[in-house]
């Protein structure tokens, strides 16, 4: 009976401080997806995601507008689109971001591809190697959800940039945030633990 109780206890408690975890991760999330994006930056990295063969997911059609929105409002913002080619995609993550861009006015002599990545940590690494010398303000383009990791990474990686969020489309949700928690959880084990 005591060893019941106290098994009853320590999954009480372990629920108890998974619920404040999740809490501080839902914390930080929105945090950094509330702040205003500096204007005039020298560049954007818009980060890629899933593409059904040559069309942009939902949230990754959002990343895209927002980046479209604030080049054509910031006209000497270059922008570096990042992302390569997955499986079921018939174009890279980072082609699909220069065509809807050009789509929406935005003239290709803008965008540099990146179109080797296949995750945020290369995404960073890879875009970083292609910012112009002269650039000092950079945002990184991407779901709100997503937006408080890929700036941890970036500065992990010794690249100070700012965010500019998109919305996440609420089919999304659920599964976006769910999957965050877990990624935001590996970053701090990669970052602060296993190092």
């Amino acid at each position: 009976m005591k060893k019941k109780k106290r098994m009853v206890s320590i999954l009480g408690i372990l629920v108890i401080l998974g619920l404040i975890y999740v809490g501080f991760l839902q914390f930080k999330i929105i945090q950094y997806s509330r702040v205003e994006a500096p204007k005039n930056a020298d560049y954007l990295i818009v980060l890629g995601a899933r593409v059904k063969s040559t069309v942009p997911s939902l949230a990754f059609a959002s990343r895209i507008n927002a980046a479209a929105k604030y080049l054509k409002e910031n006209k000497d913002t270059i922008v570096i689109a990042s992302g390569g080619q997955g499986t079921g995609e018939d174009i890279s993550e980072a082609e699909c971001i220069k065509r809807e861009l050009v789509k929406q006015g935005i003239n290709e002599t803008r965008i540099i591809l990146e179109d080797h990545s296949t995750d945020t940590y290369e995404n960073i690494n890879f875009s970083k190697k292609l910012i112009p010398s002269n650039a000092k303000v950079g945002l990184v383009v991407t779901n709100n959800f997503h937006l408080y990791r890929a700036i941890s990474i970036a500065r992990d990686q010794g690249l100070d940039v700012q965010g500019l969020p998109a919305k996440t489309p609420w089919k999304a949700v659920i599964k976006s945030y769910t999957r965050e928690y877990l990624a935001i959880t590996k970053f701090y084990l990669k970052s602060y633990i296993l190092d």
